[in-house]
C-alpha cells in the first residue's frame, strides 16, 4: 500500500533486509542504498496511515474468512511463485489446496456454444481419475462450464477473479462461487472494494496461466482473452492445449490459430491431455493407496495425508505442518521412500509417488 513501491521494489526490500518488518526498522540512510529507493519513496514508507489502512484490510479478511497469502507464505501457489511477474500477495477464500499435485486451467470464450460446453464437461469428467484441480476465471461461457463440471464430478476448482472478494462478478454466479468455496475456492490479488475493471483482467489471466501445469483453450475468438492467457502460459513454459473447431466459426478461430502456429497442442479428449502430460491414471493403484493406511504408522500417515492434500513440499514446510522433530521426520520420510509411497526431489522436496 506504500505509494511508489511495486512488486519488484517490495521484493528487493524484503530480500535485501530479510523481512518486511525490517523495512520499517532500518535507518533511512541504509534504505536509500537499496536499488529503487529514493527520498519520495522513503517518505511514503514513513507514512503512518498505511498501517491503519492495512489493519482495516486485514480485519475485514479475518472477519470474512479470507486468507492473506504473501509471496513467502507456505500456502502461496508454488508454480506461480516461479513466474517473474508473480503477485506480491493473494487473497484466498476456500478449502482447496493451491498446490495440488495436478492443476489444469480450462479457459475460453464468454459466448460458449453447446459444442464448447459439451467438450468442457467431457474434458473435466475425463480428468476425474487423475484427481486434477480445475482452474478458471468464473466468467460466463467456458469458465463457468468448467467450474460447474468440476463440482459435478467432485473435483476441487479454483476461480481466479478480477475483483475483491467482497463481491462476485458476474453476480449470477454467486451460488456457484459459494459451492466452489466448499470444494476449492476463490483467489485474487485485488483488495476488497475494487470492481472488476478492464485492467484487472490481464492481471487475473497471468495468475490462471502461472498456477497450473497445463492450460486448455476450448473455444475462443482470434483476439479473445483466452488467447492472451495461452500466450502467458507459453511464456511461463506451461503446456498449452486447444480443441480444434469449425474453420468458419468465429469462436473456433483462436483455437485453430494456436494449433496452426504451434502455440498449442491439438487435443480431442481428456486422454490426449493425459498422454501428453505423461500422467498415469490407474484406478487399482488408487484403491491400493487408500489401503496404505493399514500399513502406515501414525507419523507416516500424517506425512502421507499432508503430501496428498498439499502436493510437493520442502522439508521445512513438512516440519512445520507435522510438528514432528527433525529426527523423527527424517526417519519417517526414509521409511515412506523405502515403501515406495513418496519420492525425494532435488532441494529437499518431497511428493507422493
Amino acid at each position: 500500500m506504500v505509494k511508489g513501491i511495486g512488486f519488484i521494489i517490495a521484493r528487493n526490500l524484503i530480500e535485501y533486509l530479510g523481512s518486511a518488518r525490517a523495512v520499517w526498522e532500518t535507518p533511512p540512510r541504509e534504505l536509500l542504498r537499496i536499488p529503487g529507493i529514493y527520498k519520495h519513496v522513503l517518505k511514503a514508507i514513513r507514512d503512518a496511515d498505511v498501517f491503519a489502512t492495512a489493519d482495516a484490510e486485514l480485519a475485514w479478511m479475518h472477519k470474512n474468512n479470507v486468507q492473506f497469502l504473501h509471496f513467502w507464505h507456505p500456502e502461496y501457489p508454488e508454480r506461480l511463485r516461479h513466474c517473474p511477474d508473480a503477485p506480491l500477495f493473494l487473497c484466498y477464500r476456500g478449502n482447496g489446496s493451491l498446490n495440488h499435485h495436478r492443476q489444469v486451467a480450462i479457459v475460453g470464450t464468454r459466448h460458449a456454444t453447446p459444442y464448447g460446453r459439451r467438450i468442457t464437461e467431457e474434458l473435466v469428467a475425463g480428468l476425474l481419475e487423475l484427481d486434477c484441480l480445475i482452474v478458471s476465471g468464473l466468467a460466463y461461457g467456458i469458465d463457468i462450464a468448467a467450474h460447474k463440471a468440476a463440482l459435478d464430478n467432485g473435483l476441487q476448482t479454483i476461480g481466479v477473479v478480477a475483483h475483491g472478494l467482497d463481491r462476485v462478478y458476474p453476480a449470477v454466479h454467486k451460488e456457484v462461487a459459494r459451492q466452489m468455496e466448499e470444494n476449492g475456492g476463490l483467489l485474487t490479488e485485488i483488495l476488497p472494494g475494487n470492481d472488476p475493471d478492464r485492467q484487472n483482467f490481464p492481471r487475473r489471466n497471468r495468475i490462471v496461466a502461472g498456477m497450473v501445469d497445463a492450460l486448455v483453450v476450448v473455444e475462443s475468438g482470434e483476439n479473445g482473452g483466452a488467447i492472451i492467457t495461452a500466450s502467458l502460459a507459453n511464456g511461463y513454459n506451461r503446456d498449452v492445449f486447444a480443441f480444434p473447431g469449425q474453420v468458419h466459426h468465429a469462436f473456433s478461430q483462436g483455437c485453430n490459430l494456436l494449433i496452426q502456429r504451434q502455440q498449442a497442442q491439438l487435443i480431442t479428449c481428456a486422454d490426449d491431455l493425459v498422454r501428453a502430460m505423461n500422467w498415469k491414471s490407474d484406478p487399482e493403484k488408487k484403491k491400493g493407496q487408500r489401503q496404505l493406511f493399514l500399513e502406515l504408522n501414525a507419523e507416516e500417515k500424517l506425512v502421507y495425508d499432508i503430501l496428498r492434500n498439499k502436493g510437493e513440499l520442502h522439508i521445512d514446510d513438512l516440519t512445520l505442518r507435522t510438528g514432528l522433530s527433525p529426527g523423527t521426520l527424517a526417519g519417517t520420510l526414509l521409511s515412506l521412500e523405502f515403501q515406495g509411497v513418496i519420492q525425494t526431489l532435488p532441494g529437499k522436496r518431497y511428493k507422493l509417488d
